[in-house]
């Protein structure tokens, strides 16, 4: 994964930020906030224009994250699949609203034995779709299984910017 930062203005992102500072200010629980934010997502999911062509490229080295805005207590990422690009396991530091702008975002979902991992769920994320979640329970992988360039905008309940990922840890067991 590419991690790029970036401080240009975009379509969409102040209005974004001035949303999701208002719902985080409510100091709800975790889970109601990835839910109010993907609420949010729903009605203001920018497009593709959030990037620029050059962005909206990719990596054929691997997915590109890049952070659009960081602050102490959330962060909005745009990730950027080529087709068939993945991420390897993983659980999250916080909670999580992402909405999918092009591509499809093939989801599959774990749980954690100790010793092994079970998989418990799939989904194939569209674009307009949004959805949201909060550890624990959010041990995933993530395909993009389209022929096309994949972008969605992922908001995290933490500093991006500071921590240099959303992720908590990487899973490296049997998934049985």
């Amino acid at each position: 994964m590419n991690m790029a930062a970036t401080t240009a203005t975009r379509p969409g992102l102040d209005e974004l930020v001035t949303g999701i500072s208002g719902i985080v200010a409510r100091r709800l629980r975790p889970r109601e906030t990835a839910y109010a934010v993907a609420d949010l997502l729903r009605d203001r999911l920018p497009g593709p224009g959030l990037l620029t062509p050059q962005e909206r490229e990719g990596s054929p080295d691997g997915y590109v994250s890049r952070v659009l805005h960081a602050q102490e207590d959330f962060s909005i990422v745009t990730v950027v699949w080529r087709p068939g690009q993945y991420t390897v396991i993983h659980d999250h530091v916080s909670w999580c609203a992402f909405g999918i702008l092009s591509g499809i975002e093939h989801e599959t979902l774990y749980r954690d034995m100790g010793d092994h991992l079970v998989e418990i769920g799939r989904a194939d994320n569209r674009p307009g779709e949004v959805s949201g979640f909060a550890p624990p329970g959010d041990i995933h992988m993530v395909r993009n299984t389209s022929d096309e360039i994949g972008i969605s905008v992922h908001v995290y309940g933490a500093d991006v910017g500071r921590l240099g990922s959303s992720v908590r840890r990487v899973y490296d067991l049997p998934v049985r």
